[in-house]
């Protein structure tokens, strides 16, 4: 019992680490981005593809007002897994950056100084009392000098560069799909559809409309989303619709 209450205490301290050197309130938030549907980022020899896994919880929820992937930018995007409001914030806050960029220097934000921005605002929740951690992952894609870029940043503030990577419920097996057969001199396509095969490992069958999936590529750095029918070509291309396929 004695050691509950030490660990209740500690819960309670955001700035707080405990005896083990734990801060168990950004943990609790790596566990909201668990309890998330999985998004996927995959960085190809041409640019970068995000895709996210669209679930509902209720047929009668319009599926376009599920929101996961965001262009903060003409050309870098965001996807998020974990509390889709706490995202939403942290992509306002990279939309203000990037138009800060533009004023202040006439040009448009880098991919990694974007991040790294949204990095230390994530950051500084870890440290304010009265406030607690963001309860989501980011992947932030984009192209920066001629060059595609894939970051993740997650709740403690920590910015990650990947090949490819996914976040959010069951990202254990979807990134152990992505090492399997990731391969740096993917062309776009041929990442669109391993990205979706990635977020089909963690389920029998994927509905193209349930997935959003966005792209940017160096020859046209414009991030942008996949129109829904490529997506379900691809999907009945790959055996991945489940029976409604054979």
């Amino acid at each position: 019992m004695q050691g509950n209450h030490e660990q209740q205490a500690y819960d309670r301290g955001i700035t707080i680490f405990s005896p083990d050197g734990r801060l168990y309130q950004v943990e609790y938030a790596r566990e909201a981005v668990e309890r998330g549907s999985p998004t996927v980022g995959v960085r190809t020899a041409e640019g970068v593809v995000l895709a996210a896994d669209r679930q509902l919880r209720s047929p009668l929820i319009e599926r376009e007002s599920i929101e996961k992937i965001h262009s903060v930018d003409n050309h870098i995007g965001i996807a998020s897994a974990g509390h889709v409001a706490d995202a939403r914030q942290l992509v306002d806050h990279a939309r203000q950056q990037a138009q800060l960029e533009q004023l202040r220097y006439g040009e448009e934000i880098g991919v990694e100084t974007l991040t790294k921005a949204v990095t230390d605002h994530i950051q500084q929740y870890t440290q304010v009392g009265g406030a607690r951690p963001f309860g989501v992952a980011l992947l932030i894609g984009g192209i920066e000098d001629g060059q595609p870029r894939l970051f993740e940043a997650d709740p403690s503030g920590t910015p990650y560069e990947w090949q490819a990577v996914a976040v959010g419920g069951g990202h254990t097996s979807i990134r152990e799909h992505l090492e399997e057969e990731y391969d740096p001199e993917l062309d776009q396509e041929a990442g669109i559809k391993l990205a979706l095969e990635a977020l089909a490992a963690e389920h029998d069958e994927l509905k193209p409309e349930g997935v959003h999936v966005s792209s940017v590529t160096v020859d046209d750095p414009t991030f942008s989303t996949v129109d829904t029918e490529v997506v379900a070509g691809y999907v009945e291309e790959l055996g991945l619709g489940g029976e409604e396929d054979e």
